[in-house]
């Protein structure tokens, strides 16, 4: 087993240095997962790292998902067959720049649960959760005979808080669950506060940065630590709508990675391959205003979104084979991915959401506005309808008869991007980031000219990532209120839209958005990217696979179509929320 010694790791009784990448299981294509693992075994590598998305695995309380790109145990033994070992990231919580840093929706039911420190019923979930999910890998940890030399508690708790119980409980409850290979916690370098905060005695510290190798260690001089080890080395960085592209030069990262070597520090490359945030799964950040993370995870990272070798790869493989004196002969690399353009599509078919509401959905009353969480979800949409009445008829005079004249609507707690319509008319677009704040709460106030007695009111609401860092983590998503001068709007009828059974849609031919278009394509099983020039925002479905958002801001312009994913007649669907210019996409073999 994995062991530490002094200042160093050994395994098996030998001395050993963890060159690790992360790859996450759930951010690629299972008909992947052999080629990105002989990529990184390629490039000089002995160890992949993944953390465990919880949120995908457990939609719904009690109900477990293990199946296709969730098999985390099929991606262990396949690691294990290319002779690479496994860092096991388990959580709970993963931040990942994943929707809601994992977290499932049903722990933002109880508004009085406490989540990240010692509150016995999030507890409860957690060891429920651990409980289940060690029942597919916890026979593959090296003590067992397998290739899984290390876990995670928590992770990067340090940023967020200081319950060192709430760390001792986890370990506890692991190690009773049957975890018996190295344990360890992972914080902030060049940040005492972080480590101190985050780290336990008794459980091995390893680092997180991605600059300044030679001072990241300092916050742990003096103290118990054991070999140096960069759990994520930042090897590029993710990327927010509307806001330009983060790029690393090759020379700058290699510069801190030769530091590493040179010193035998051992290091996983955070990401070595980042993948993609299919369907609505990107998470977002928020400090002084919400930035949701594209679609893309490319990363910047070694090894290219759709798997292809990059400058970066092509610089790390002949520094380590150099280092490791194995020539490039004697580790071949497996072929690079192979892309196709395929061209223009014609989008021909038409259906309007108002029309499929009821195809897609179920109309659930409530007296106030139900949230994501509330209605089994952290992304995807909602619909909420109400009616306000503010004066009664001539056949019931008591006690308001007269007209209201021009009436401002609030919005409350508008939680990310909504549609607001009144009698049915298009009244705008309402962004959280355009937002007056009120106690950290969005206000959108909303002009309404002579209000007579009854209005209709029909909110579309888009949820853009579930906060995944920072104090504003655990965010409920939707409509917190309606407010009608000082006065709650109440009576609601709501609708969840997770847009995962477009199967249901009536194409009638109706191009009012938001409208979602259909069209069909021939193709080869190769790797390709949907360009959507002169749309503005919606995602994308092909052969019923959500490929993610898109959104004319950018930065990401494309959206990545994995090849394994397409067969001979493919069907693509469009969904358009805002307007789109022509119903032609194009398919082209570049990002």
């Amino acid at each position: 087993m994995l062991k530490i010694i002094g200042n160093k790791f050994y395994l098996n009784e030998k001395p050993f240095v963890i060159r690790a990448g992360a790859i996450h299981y759930f951010r690629v294509p299972r008909e992947y997962w052999k080629d990105r693992l002989e990529k990184l075994k390629a490039c000089g590598l002995n160890t992949v790292e993944t953390y465990v998305s919880w949120n995908l695995h457990e939609k719904k309380f009690g109900e477990y998902d293990f199946d296709d790109m969730l098999n985390i145990r099929e991606f262990i033994l396949t690691a294990q067959e290319l002779g690479l070992y496994v860092i096991v990231r388990p959580g709970p919580y993963i931040c990942a720049e994943f929707d809601c840093g994992g977290f499932p929706a049903y722990l933002f039911k109880d508004k009085n649960m406490k989540l990240r420190c010692m509150d016995d019923k999030y507890l409860s979930y957690v060891r429920m959760w651990f409980k289940r999910l060690f029942e597919e890998f916890i026979d593959l940890q090296i003590t067992n005979g397998g290739n899984i030399i290390a876990m995670q508690i928590e992770n990067e708790y340090g940023s967020f808080g200081n319950d060192k119980e709430y760390i001792l409980a986890l370990k506890k409850m692991m190690e009773e669950l049957g975890a018996n290979c190295l344990l360890f916690t992972a914080d902030g370098g060049n940040n005492d506060a972080y480590v101190s905060g985050g780290g336990v005695d008794g459980v091995y510290a390893a680092l997180t940065f991605g600059s300044k190798v030679d001072t990241a260690f300092d916050c742990v001089e003096g103290r118990s630590f054991g070999p140096k080890c960069c759990m994520e080395f930042w090897d590029g960085w993710f990327a927010h709508w509307g806001e330009e592209l983060q790029t690393r030069s090759v020379d700058e990262v290699m510069t801190e990675i030769n530091a590493m070597l040179d010193s035998d520090c051992s290091f996983n490359l955070y990401m070595f391959h980042g993948g993609t945030n299919f369907a609505f799964t990107a998470g977002a950040n928020m400090t002084y205003k919400y930035e949701p993370t594209v679609t893309s995870y490319d990363y910047v990272a070694p090894l290219g979104e759709y798997g292809n070798y990059t400058p970066l790869y092509t610089a790390i493989r002949k520094r380590i084979l150099q280092k490791d004196g194995i020539s490039e002969e004697d580790l071949p690399l497996p072929k690079d991915t192979k892309t196709q353009y395929v061209g223009k599509v014609e989008l021909n078919e038409f259906a309007s959401l108002m029309d499929n509401l009821d195809n897609l959905s179920k109309e659930v009353e409530s007296t106030c506005p139900l949230s994501f969480a509330e209605m089994d979800m952290t992304n995807g949409y909602a619909y909420y309808s109400t009616e306000i009445v503010g004066k009664y008829t001539k056949e019931q005079p008591e006690p308001y008869d007269a007209p209201w004249g021009n009436t401002t609507l609030k919005l409350c707690g508008l939680n990310d991007l909504g549609y607001l319509y009144v009698d049915g008319k298009y009244k705008g677009r309402y962004w959280r980031n355009d937002a007056e704040y009120l106690r950290n709460i969005p206000i959108h106030n909303v002009e309404c000219d002579d209000f007579n007695g009854k209005m209709k009111i029909d909110l579309f609401v888009e949820a853009m990532g579930g906060v995944n860092y920072g104090p504003f983590f655990g965010e409920q998503k939707g409509l917190d209120a309606l407010m009608l001068f000082k006065q709650n709007v109440y009576h609601w009828k709501c609708r969840a839209l997770p847009m995962d059974n477009l199967d249901k849609l009536k194409f009638d031919g109706k191009k009012q958005v938001p409208c979602f278009l259909k069209g069909q394509f021939k193709a080869e099983q190769k790797d390709c990217f949907v360009k959507l020039d002169g749309f503005t925002k919606g995602f994308v479905t092909v052969n019923g696979k959500n490929i993610g958002r898109y959104w004319n801001i950018g930065p990401q312009q494309t959206l990545y179509l994995p090849g394994c994913w397409l067969k001979e007649d493919n069907e693509i669907i469009v969904f358009e929320q805002e307007g789109f210019n022509q119903p032609i996409i194009e398919i082209v073999d570049k990002p």
